[in-house]
């Protein structure tokens, strides 16, 4: 029972960091307002996470598990390699339209963060390259895995062109870009 009460805690505290952190920052989320909204008292907070970044790592990990569900799923709609890879950015043209949406959880957090946060980092680094990772699954069958990487630039570069414009016309340019490389690559 023990072990349910204090997972129940992190949870709610990943939840509670999970909205703060993605609608108003990391930075400008102080640890008082996550322990007032959260409704979880302080010594419980500090027993389920001995810092900030813990909770922000907790908040990542969590953010990347759902962003690599949500894409695969996104692909598995789709029975050829090209439409699964063009299910994936129309999958992000959905979700850059949608009323509550403020950009990449993860553009957002390394944008915030000092340079020699190495942990951090590291966690956004890896679920990046779980992104370039699914590209190149998805291209494999028809042996174009190589373009991979072009695709994941295209992919990332229209969440940041989104993020500046607030409009849907980047992801669009991206895949037509995509579609075009898919084509056009023996």
């Amino acid at each position: 029972m023990q072990t349910e009460r204090k997972n129940a805690i992190r949870q709610t505290v990943i939840d509670t960091a999970s909205r703060l952190f993605y609608k108003q920052g990391y930075a400008n989320t102080g640890i008082n307002q996550l322990i007032e909204e959260s409704g979880v008292v302080k010594s419980s907070v500090y027993t389920a996470f001995r810092t900030k970044e813990d909770i922000l790592m907790a908040y990542l990990e969590t953010a990347g598990a759902a962003t690599d569900k949500a894409l695969q799923a996104a692909a598995d709609q789709k029975d050829t390699p090209k439409e699964r890879v063009l299910a994936v950015f129309d999958f992000m043209a959905g979700m850059v339209q949608e009323k509550e949406y403020y950009g990449c959880q993860f553009l957002n957090i390394i944008s915030e963060i000092p340079l020699d946060n190495e942990r951090v980092i590291k966690q956004i680094q890896k679920q990046k390259n779980g992104v370039r990772s699914l590209f190149a699954k998805l291209l494999e069958p028809i042996g174009k895995q190589g373009l991979a990487d072009e695709i994941y630039l295209l992919f990332e570069g229209a969440l940041i062109a989104n993020k500046v414009h607030h409009q849907v016309w980047p992801v669009l340019i991206a895949k037509r870009i995509a579609t075009q490389l898919i084509d056009s690559s023996k």
